[in-house]
């Protein structure tokens, strides 16, 4: 194996959004992350609701309308 070609492998810090730290090695001392177990929904059983900018509110909006236009073309077809 040729030498001096690997990085170096160090102690590092795992940082997670929700403040969790995790002790590792790693070829980069610092790492930042956006989920891990302690926060994630799966590990902790427990259910998140994020409705980033109305999302689910449009969508139920569009659902309605096309409910609402299907009946309408139903109603449509049995009066003739």
């Amino acid at each position: 194996m040729k030498e001096k070609i690997h990085p170096k492998y160090v102690d590092a810090e795992i940082r997670c959004a929700c403040g969790n730290v995790i002790k590792t090695r790693s070829t980069k001392p610092s790492i930042l992350i956006g989920i891990c177990n302690v926060c994630h929904p799966f590990y902790t059983g427990t259910q998140k609701f994020v409705d980033t900018a109305g999302r689910v509110d449009k969508f139920q909006q569009r659902l309605a309308k096309t409910k609402a236009a299907q009946a309408a073309s139903v109603a449509a077809k049995k009066k003739k």
